[in-house]
């Protein structure tokens, strides 16, 4: 399985959206260089109100560019960096990967996928009536979260847009991702 790099995106001030780069700089255990997200121990607000010393397994948002033409296509006008993710991409199933897979990023970065985003309200106040397109419950009553994957950094390196995207699963059995 291959894919491409479409955008990167970045912030260091908490914000729903983050601003577009022309490149993005992954810290081997630590996140995007300059990121809020970026640490060894969790920095999502939540999160940090729970537990602070939890280990930080969201250093890394990533999201498939194709969720935007899909929300489009129901009147949601989404672009790389809306939602918050470090890591547009297209041409993966990001969402079928399972825990521990590694996505092996341009030429040096590797990102250890540790599970799906769990999407909060801050979607809606973004644009109304978007979260219930980004998470919902299929018929079987199963909870179907569509924002993206999180992940850690595991081999630092600059990451660009156009840059090449391959996975190397692990050893079976594959365990499926759940929210982090």
């Amino acid at each position: 399985m291959s894919g491409t790099v479409t955008a990167v995106s970045s912030n260091g001030e908490y914000s729903f959206t983050k601003p577009n780069r022309t490149d993005i700089t992954l810290l081997t255990g630590l996140g995007v260089e300059g990121d809020v997200h970026a640490g060894v121990t969790v920095k999502h607000r939540s999160r940090v109100a729970q537990d602070p010393t939890q280990p930080n397994l969201r250093q890394v948002h990533l999201i498939h560019e194709e969720l935007f033409t899909e929300v489009g296509e129901e009147g949601f006008d989404v672009a790389p960096g809306d939602l918050g993710e470090n890591i547009t991409t297209r041409g993966i199933d990001l969402l079928g990967l399972p825990v521990g897979a590694l996505l092996r990023i341009g030429g040096e970065a590797v990102v250890e996928v540790t599970g799906l985003r769990n999407p909060c309200l801050q979607i809606d106040n973004f644009q109304a009536g978007l979260l219930k397109r980004v998470v919902h419950r299929d018929e079987a009553g199963t909870i179907v979260r569509k924002a993206g994957i999180m992940g850690v950094v595991q081999a630092g390196g600059v990451v660009r847009p156009g840059d090449a995207i391959t996975v190397d699963f692990p050893a079976e059995p594959h365990r499926p991702l759940d929210r982090v």
